[in-house]
């Protein structure tokens, strides 16, 4: 059975930093690709970045040059990288894992969720 589970989540002011991580059961990341996404109340899931079995990384445009993906095989870990935070990144933050080998930026591509953290950032 495949779990995630995330934590680190927590309320910080604008500009300010965060990492958020993800601990993986069940699946090795040295197999497998993940992803961040986030849901802001009264919206959709947001991609926002994705690390490839070989380490490839990629970003939602919001986070660019702001956030950073990033993962311990041998912890099996994923970690997100928030840095410069701004209001509009508030959001419950998800990790998530694909069976597909190609990088996915839709949610409808991953099997298996986090139960989510929550970021809140203030003005």
């Amino acid at each position: 059975q495949v779990q995630l589970v995330e934590s680190g989540g927590g309320l910080v002011q604008a500009g300010g930093s965060l990492r958020v991580s993800c601990v993986v059961s069940g699946r090795a990341l040295s197999s497998y690709a993940m992803g961040w996404f986030r849901r802001a109340p009264g919206k959709e899931n947001e991609f926002v970045a994705l690390i490839s079995r070989s380490g490839t990384t990629d970003y939602g445009d919001s986070v660019k040059g702001r956030f950073t993906i990033a993962k311990d095989n041998a912890k099996n870990t994923v970690y997100l990288q928030m840095n410069n935070l701004k209001p509009e990144d508030t959001a419950v933050y998800y990790c998530a894992s694909t069976l597909y080998y190609t990088p996915q930026t839709e949610p409808g591509k991953y099997d298996v969720w986090g139960q989510g953290t929550q970021v809140t950032v203030s003005s």
